[in-house]
């Protein structure tokens, strides 16, 4: 049958709301294993400061009956200190944006301040992870920012890199490696070796952190061809959620923003988020038809002691 003349449809109609389901699922990833497997702090300046020790190795100690006291040698504490850096994500919305019936939510900047203060999480994340040297920054104009040293510039001790790596790239204390000329596939003995090392530093490593492909070749080492589990009828096992090595077991975690060639061991006791000024919405001065926000925090990796964790660095990433 014939539709009817200047029958008004869907076709032509402008306006007409989607079909949008009120929940609005945010796809983008937002989880911080980093960030929420270590300890939080209070920084008091821009520079935060912390002193390390070590206990002097173990030695032969016996002693003459009745002999004079010989004083030993006091070592003194180190010193070590990360600039805090400012990370933040701003938010305007039109004030007609703002009184609409939108889809999915009440109120379009309650969701975009939700929308942002996840993404400011994972820009915190991939700051605490990764190689980018501490600075102090500048005044001025134009100025530079501060930037907080990341996990990778500090971890010296308990370390396994590829071929060609230039003497000192591990310098520590927030100074920026350098990655290998020759990258290498992560393998089971090389993590058993960085474990060990870290035990042997006086660690107990609880962690393993990986991106998603190498998880998948920890998944596959042959270590589990021998390994006997109990798993539901329904299921199949194709992954490896924990290591249990001759130190101790460590679970195995996969991280979207550290960087794929870095395995990190960690002894998550070591290592601290310190605020200098913790998260917050400041409410900018409206200067037109608009509604303004600033989600702002400032914040820097305390490093504790950092021979109780390792890297496998300069590992292959297909």
């Amino acid at each position: 049958m014939a539709i009817v003349a200047n029958t008004h449809e869907t076709y032509q109609a402008i306006g007409r709301r989607e079909d949008l389901s009120n929940t609005i699922y945010n796809i983008a990833p937002s989880d911080t294993p980093f960030m929420s497997m270590i300890g939080k702090a209070k920084a008091t300046n821009t520079l935060a400061e912390w002193m390390t020790d070590s206990l002097d190795a173990a030695a032969a100690n016996a002693q003459k009956e009745g002999d004079d006291y010989a004083y030993d040698a006091v070592t003194p504490t180190t010193r070590l200190g990360n600039y805090t850096q400012i990370s933040r994500k701003t938010v305007i919305v039109s004030g007609s944006q703002q009184a609409g019936n939108n889809a999915g939510r009440d109120s379009e900047m309650a969701y975009q301040l939700a929308k942002s203060s996840k993404a400011l999480k994972k820009d915190m994340e991939l700051a605490l992870t990764g190689k980018v040297a501490k600075a102090a920054g500048a005044g001025g104009s134009p100025g530079t920012a501060r930037t907080l040293g990341g996990l990778e510039t500090w971890l010296t001790s308990n370390v396994s890199r590829g071929a060609g790596t230039p003497a000192g790239s591990g310098a520590g204390n927030g100074a920026a490696p350098v990655d290998a000329a020759t990258k290498r596939a992560l393998t089971e003995a090389l993590l058993k070796t960085v474990i060990q090392s870290c035990y042997s530093s006086g660690g107990d490593p609880s962690t393993v952190m990986v991106g998603p492909v190498n998880k998948g070749k920890i998944s596959a080492f042959d270590g589990r061809s021998t390994a006997r589990q109990m798993i539901a009828k329904d299921a199949i096992q194709g992954a490896a959620h924990l290591y249990s090595s001759d130190f101790g077991e460590l679970k195995i975690i996969p991280s979207r923003l550290s960087r794929e060639q870095s395995c990190f061991v960690l002894d998550p006791e070591y290592w601290k988020v310190a605020y200098y000024r913790d998260f917050k919405q400041e409410e900018v001065a409206k200067t037109g038809d608009a509604i303004k926000r600033a989600l702002l925090v400032e914040y820097t990796l305390i490093a504790a002691n950092q021979a109780a964790s390792g890297i496998v660095a300069d590992c292959t990433i297909t």
